[in-house]
């Protein structure tokens, strides 16, 4: 028999983490929950198998494993369900292919994750979407932008790469006037940093590939709604036959327990970086929201309670032409920093960015956008290997 746990709704972030989906009285006291690998679910009997009488009825619909990670993500987001998908990137498309329909239209920030957009200019639109994107500063001016047949607002905050804020609330105000569904990608915070169902966003998306995870070993993605709109999104997952597995969903409930620890380091020496970047001649700007230089900087110390690892900074150029070649000089290098994508794990990682798919924040013509993944190294080694790139990049 379960404990009651009615104290950890009180209860601190990193309390929360380590006790959230930890019920070892479930399973003979062990401290964490086994690994169920399952598809067939066997019935007692022809009535319960017609009846569905029981927790468990096949393994696309959950298993204890990927039960007690849902469990966790609710208590840590206050949702009243979450799914679990493969990889962050369906994390975003399933409920998009849950609340939309041919002949919608969905605006979209124009700082998105750069695979949303993707999925949007050409499955959604072969589907019969019709997609706008917006400046994600836009603000209360959504609403000059929402249409009888809107029926989703996406937003990201801060943006992918360019770190641009939205203020969520008042979109989300807004959007739920006109009687749309908002959606908020929030992999970059996290729900101990900013919580998007307390903001009036209803649909709370996460690549817990990210923080959660840790290591960079493991592609999964978490969907939490409101109640509103949970049965709707609980439905199209099952539909689509989308499915966290077991093992991965163990993984991800292991790291959750240190996430706390971890994200407190990543948020003190990235802006640490940050902040000697800043003080840098050969850096044009850092594109950081917890520098009070930035231009949405008052909206995340409003809404956020941190940062994670994850900023920009412009390297400049003295011409168009030099943009490539001074920014593979600086990142070839580099010997601590990993030139990889994704980002969230323990290690540091540098790379390029490319900013062609942007409609209206488009990217600086004198300028290459470097960003950085700020990990668990001493801040001092981490510094030392930026050196060597300014460096390398000072003679091109």
């Amino acid at each position: 028999m379960s404990k009651n746990k009615d104290w950890l709704a009180s209860a601190g972030s990193n309390t929360k983490l380590c006790h959230s989906g930890y019920e070892p009285t479930d399973y003979f006291g062990f401290v964490n929950p086994p690994v169920v690998h399952a598809s067939t679910v066997l019935f007692p009997s022809a009535r319960a198998m017609e009846t569905r009488s029981q927790p468990y009825t096949y393994g696309t619909r959950g298993t204890p494993t990927t039960d007690a990670l849902c469990r966790a993500i609710d208590e840590l987001e206050g949702s009243a369900g979450t799914i679990l998908v493969p990889s962050g990137l369906a994390a975003i498309t399933v409920p998009f292919l849950a609340f939309l329909s041919a002949g919608d239209h969905a605006l979209i920030v124009d700082s998105v994750y750069s695979p949303c957009r993707h999925f949007c200019n050409t499955m959604l639109t072969r589907l019969g979407v019709e997609v706008e994107y917006y400046d994600p500063e836009i603000g209360d001016g959504i609403e000059t932008l929402i249409r009888s047949n809107t029926r989703l607002v996406h937003t990201e905050a801060p943006g992918s790469n360019t770190m641009e804020m939205q203020d969520i609330r008042t979109i989300s105000a807004i959007a739920h006037r006109h009687g749309c569904v908002v959606t908020m990608d929030n992999t970059w915070a996290t729900p101990l940093y900013f919580k998007p169902l307390d903001h009036g966003v209803d649909i709370s998306i996460h690549a817990a590939t990210k923080y959660p995870s840790g290591h960079s070993d493991i592609l999964l993605g978490t969907v939490s709604a409101n109640a509103e709109h949970w049965e709707r999104l609980k439905e199209a997952n099952i539909t689509l036959g989308i499915c966290g597995a077991p093992d991965d969903s163990y993984q991800i409930l292991r790291g959750l327990r240190t996430m706390g620890l971890r994200l407190d380091h990543h948020y003190r020496s990235a802006l640490a970086v940050a902040r000697w970047l800043e003080a840098r001649k050969d850096v044009a700007r850092v594109l950081h929201p917890a520098l009070e230089s930035f231009p949405g900087h008052e909206i995340w110390k409003r809404d956020f309670k941190g940062a994670s690892g994850v900023f920009s900074f412009l390297l400049p150029a003295s011409s168009p032409d030099k943009i490539r070649p001074k920014a593979h000089a600086f990142l070839d290098a580099l010997q601590l920093f990993g030139l990889g994508w994704s980002w969230g794990g323990y290690e540091s990682l540098a790379v390029q960015v490319n900013l062609d798919d942007r409609t209206i924040r488009k990217g600086p013509v004198d300028a290459a956008v470097i960003r950085l993944q700020i990990g668990l190294e001493d801040v001092e080694d981490i510094m030392a290997d930026l050196e060597r790139g300014f460096a390398a990049a000072s003679v091109v």
